[in-house]
């Protein structure tokens, strides 16, 4: 080993210092987090200019049969106004939300929903959005690994050439009270190995429905990030007393969880933004209003008074981790 002293030049020192001077001020002044802030309701004028008003920058759709954003109801030029509607608006619209049974044991029944959905497809992509929130699809008469294989040939054969042609991609919520096996990891992993790397799948993620499954949506979030695309920001209330005094089937039906808004329920909300800030997710999220204390929208028509004070109880909760 040589005892020659190494000599540092003044410029190689000091663009040492330099670069190390950048890095802590990148370090010390990080870019910051701003992705969508929506609400979750119909379609309508009012409710488009209600959202803006109340500082929101995004909405999720509804657009099921019999909605104002009926797919196989609309034609070319309804479907132009709506989208001329949406503009003006000065909102984007991140998903419509459509929940079929994308394979459901009767056959005429299946027909419908596939084509109803493939529709809702072709909706999507002429109104500019990119993701369609339903379910996975579930017939409970098979297992897990069959209803996983008839997902994938469903989804292969009937929704990806529309999703190709007008680029969308299909968002499995993990709602377990309707056709679906995307109700966790177990499902997640299920459905993910199988589909491969499809540019047409991911997640539309809802923390409150692990809740009261009693799965772990932070540690769900983390294991998943990559796959979500968009979210519903929705909390879930264990009432404990009501769950240790008579279990999960209680007596009389008694409510041992129910639907809050952010903030009022069991979720960690600073540990789940922490989850989606780490990967710098720059998508939307919007409330799902499902709060019975604040009146929630239900079916279709313009947002309530009540309904309006909940959205906006939640946007000021949220404020303090989601900047708009």
């Amino acid at each position: 080993m040589s005892n020659t002293p190494m000599v540092v030049s003044r410029r190689a020192l000091l663009n040492t210092l330099a670069a190390g001077g950048a890095a802590l001020a990148q370090r010390r002044e990080p870019g910051e987090w701003k992705p969508r802030l929506g609400i979750l309701g119909p379609y309508s004028e009012a409710n488009l200019a209600f959202a803006h008003e109340a500082g929101f920058n995004n909405m999720i759709l509804g657009s099921a049969p019999q909605t104002a954003l009926d797919a196989a109801a609309l034609d070319d030029g309804k479907i132009a106004a709506i989208r001329a509607a949406i503009e003006r608006s000065g909102v984007h619209v991140s998903a419509l939300q459509v929940t079929q049974n994308h394979i459901d044991a009767d056959g005429g029944r299946r027909s419908r929903e596939n084509a109803y959905f493939v529709k809702s497809i072709e909706l999507a992509g002429k109104l500019g959005v990119p993701y369609i929130g339903t379910a996975s699809g579930k017939d409970p008469k098979k297992n897990l690994a069959q209803q996983v294989d008839e997902v994938v040939r469903v989804y292969t054969e009937k929704y990806f050439p529309a999703c190709e042609k007008y680029h969308v991609r299909i968002l499995w919520e993990p709602w377990p009270g309707g056709p679906n096996v995307a109700t966790g990891p177990a499902g997640y992993e299920a459905l993910f190995k199988a589909f491969g790397n499809s540019a047409y799948v991911g997640l539309q993620y809802d923390p409150s429905h692990l809740v009261w499954q009693m799965m772990d949506p932070i540690q769900t979030a983390r294991d998943f990030v990559d796959k979500i695309y968009d979210v519903h920001l929705k909390d879930t209330e264990i009432r404990w007393p009501v769950l240790r005094h008579g279990g999960i089937h209680p007596v009389d039906d008694a409510e041992w969880w129910r639907y809050r808004l952010p903030g009022l329920g069991s979720i960690d909300w600073p540990a789940f933004f922490t989850v989606l800030q780490d990967v710098g997710y720059k998508g939307a999220m919007s409330i799902e209003h499902e709060d019975p204390v604040y009146d929630p929208p239900e079916g279709e028509g313009d947002f309530t008074e009540g309904c309006k004070t909940g959205f906006r109880m939640a946007r000021r909760y949220l404020q303090q981790y989601v900047p708009v």
